[in-house]
């Protein structure tokens, strides 16, 4: 008896846990445009906005581009395939807006690193001396690396099917980690230039003045987003059968498959 009751109170707890994917994803995104609104109000409001002159104007969108594209849409690219409407019919529509938004992703990240370069160059600073730019750059090399690797095992048409099966949970697990060192990368970000520029001239940071709260506020939506999106990748429920389990089956079956 007392198992039973053991059984039902872990099934009702589950069930009070459970959320649908769908309201879950319209919540993730609204966060993730939050976060990229943020970061752009930051470095509009109190950084003095944005130019291509090689001035400080031109650090800003370092961080714009990098929030915007090595979090968010990197995060949404992750996350294509825990759409319900991917688990039957054809993969291929689904393998290339993920490997699109991926890409579009590295884009935005390959500029936002080229806008930092240039501002460093011009202001006679140098490049890739703190633990930010290593981790940074790490998790972008990273990033390229994973893009190339999917894109010749899971969308040329050559890939044998052995090599997709070995390499799709490195993969995987590559995915996540990549997630998780840009968030860290964002995080260090934010700390580095609120301790650069809150200093001479300004309110300290350890005195917590009005850009310093909205700065460490953001950093915080950036680690809330980067945790549900890896939660997300982790949940069962949530994962995309593979096409010979009976769970595909029954998925195929239950949408007119």
């Amino acid at each position: 008896a007392s198992s039973s009751l053991a059984r039902r109170c872990h099934h009702r707890s589950t069930a009070m846990l459970d959320v649908p994917f769908l309201p879950f994803c319209a919540f993730l995104g609204t966060l993730g445009l939050l976060c990229v609104a943020m970061v752009g109000t930051w470095c509009q409001h109190w950084r003095g906005g944005f130019s291509l002159d090689g001035s400080s104007r031109t650090f800003n969108w370092h961080p714009v581009l990098m929030v915007s594209g090595l979090v968010v849409l990197y995060g949404a690219a992750a996350l294509v395939y825990r759409i319900p409407n991917t688990w039957s019919g054809p993969k291929l529509p689904w393998k290339v807006l993920h490997g699109s938004l991926a890409l579009g992703a590295f884009v935005l990240t390959v500029l936002g690193l080229a806008a930092v370069f240039r501002f460093h160059n011009a202001q006679g600073t140098p490049n890739m001396y703190s633990l930010h730019s290593w981790m940074g750059l790490a998790t972008v090399l990273l990033f390229s690396c994973q893009w190339a690797a999917g894109f010749g095992a899971f969308l040329l048409p050559w890939a044998p099917a052995w090599l997709r099966a070995l390499y799709k949970p490195i993969h995987v697990f590559f995915g996540s980690t990549i997630l998780l060192l840009s968030v860290a990368s964002c995080a260090s970000g934010i700390n580095e230039k609120l301790f650069f520029s809150l200093k001479n001239g300004t309110t300290a940071y350890k005195l917590l003045p009005a850009e310093a709260v909205f700065a460490n506020t953001l950093g915080l939506l950036i680690l809330i987003f980067g945790v549900l999106v890896v939660a997300a990748l982790a949940r069962p429920s949530w994962k995309r059968p593979d096409s010979d389990s009976p769970d595909s089956r029954q998925v195929r079956d239950a949408l007119g498959g």
